[in-house]
């Protein structure tokens, strides 16, 4: 093996343990948002210089890894890990009362296990059909982003609300960035970023100084939650993916994710209610369709996640998907190492420094790590896990360790200007997600809208 290969080879190992070691603890603390976790740390690790071998393996291991634990706390605690493990509570929750949370657990991740080895190779056998376009989307570029703007927030949760507030939205950006190239003839990417990825969590913060907003937060004692008892697995040893599931559920879950590697402009958490509520529609008996529905659906996070990352970024090098505008933004825009031209829509960014045969080399070893690190644990200390968590982790510390990242990023790009752009859009960004259902995603796509579509119609 070449020098020249076995160096990013040991960058994409070394980053791909780290992020399965730190997201699978992350996992298991209820509410830890991707986009609020895993974009920030990404986007610290590319401004650290890491390379791009790296980056791409500490990205997809992160992702992969969450998902596996974040059915720790939907199963056993009936509270969701994260966003994209909503879709799966009711089915949890009803497995819980029926006294079989376990299985509810090993089903899900082993799902999301099927749904990566099924992922990866249809990502790139979808993007190597999208790359000879490449260049005709790229040179319409800022007119993609409206209608995937639209798109995207027409299917979250806001509908046609979030539609409408993509103007006001856009118009603060535009206006901010004005501002801030007429200040200091710079742009702020990262300051913009921060503020979109943490919304709800700045817009919390600013609760919590409102007589009001503390009023509504507070709470009555110590919260409490029934934790499931901890069942013990018949002669103790890892359960096999393959043979956790039965062959309906290895059908379905690997047909569910083959069809969500394609629909890549879609949004995670839709695609997961889609498909288990088609796959729930086919299945008469009921235990067997809340455990099948909790597999699909836990496989379903992981697969869109693994194709609207790798998809766009081996095909087009531009933002087209709800994950790689939200929590994979750092891959394709992370000044000043990453950029993405407003004007051409050009782009030096992964796209332009991994081949595809690097991209797919990187992503399989990011699988591996990310799967034999947190499938065995999980499998193994999910009860201990939860419990400890629940008992030791403080969710202030955790807020107050973000809050601090964000501060540090934000000085060191551009100072106290940098925050207060980071703070405003963050706090109206936050405000809308929280009131009319606007996501992140939603927010990242009317960023472009501003800074790439914007300047091309005040061309006209």
């Amino acid at each position: 093996m070449s020098a020249d290969l076995l160096e990013p080879i040991l960058w994409a190992i070394g980053m791909a343990v780290l992020a399965a070691v730190l997201f699978t603890g992350i996992g298991l603390i209820s509410g830890t948002d991707e986009t609020a976790t895993v974009a920030p740390i990404a986007l610290l690790v590319i401004l650290l210089g890491v390379p791009p071998a790296g980056v791409i393996s500490f990205f997809l291991a992160a992702v992969i890894a969450k998902h596996i634990s974040h059915a720790v706390p939907t199963t056993l605690l009936g509270i969701p890990g994260d966003t994209t493990a909503v879709p799966m509570l009711r089915e949890a929750q009803l497995l819980r009362a029926l006294g079989v949370p376990h299985l509810a657990l090993q089903k899900a991740i082993s799902g999301g296990v099927i749904a990566v080895i099924i992922a990866i190779p249809l990502s790139i056998l979808f993007a190597l059909v999208l790359t000879p376009f490449a260049e005709g989307i790229e040179s319409v570029a800022p007119w993609i982003f409206v209608a995937a703007a639209v798109l995207v927030a027409y299917t979250s949760k806001g509908k046609l609300a979030a539609v409408v507030a993509l103007i006001p939205f856009v118009l603060l950006i535009s206006g901010l960035q004005a501002f801030i190239m007429d200040q200091k003839d710079a742009t702020f990417t990262t300051s913009f970023f921060l503020g979109i990825a943490t919304g709800p969590l700045i817009f919390d913060l600013f609760a919590a100084l409102s007589p009001a907003g503390r009023k509504a937060m507070r709470q009555e004692g110590k919260r409490e939650f029934a934790l499931a008892p901890d069942v013990p697995r018949a002669g103790g040893r890892i359960p096999n993916p393959l043979r956790t599931l039965d062959r309906t559920q290895l059908t379905y879950t690997t047909g569910s994710a083959a069809i969500t590697s394609a629909t890549f402009v879609f949004s995670p958490v839709a695609m997961a209610v889609l498909m288990g509520e088609i796959v729930g529609s086919r299945i008469k008996n009921g235990y067997h369709r809340l455990t099948t529905v909790a597999t699909v659906r836990n496989a379903t996070t992981e697969s869109t996640y693994i194709a609207e990352t790798l998809i766009p970024l081996i095909a087009i090098g531009l933002p087209l998907s709800p994950v790689a505008a939200g929590p994979a933004a750092p891959l394709f825009n992370a000044p000043p190492v990453y950029t993405l031209d407003a004007e051409s829509g050009t782009t030096n960014n992964l796209h332009d420094l991994l081949t595809t045969g690097q991209f797919a080399l990187f992503s399989v070893i990011a699988a591996v790590i990310a799967v034999a690190i947190a499938y065995p644990f999980v499998m193994t200390n999910a009860h201990r896990a939860a419990t400890w968590v629940m008992r030791s982790v403080s969710h202030e510390a955790i807020i107050a360790g973000f809050a601090a990242l964000i501060c540090v990023i934000c000085l060191y790009e551009g100072g106290l200007l940098a925050l207060g752009v980071t703070l405003t859009v963050g706090l109206v960004g936050g405000l809308f997600n929280r009131f009319i259902g606007m996501h992140a995603g939603v927010q990242f796509m009317g960023y472009y809208v501003a800074v790439l579509t914007v300047p091309a119609i005040l061309a006209l």
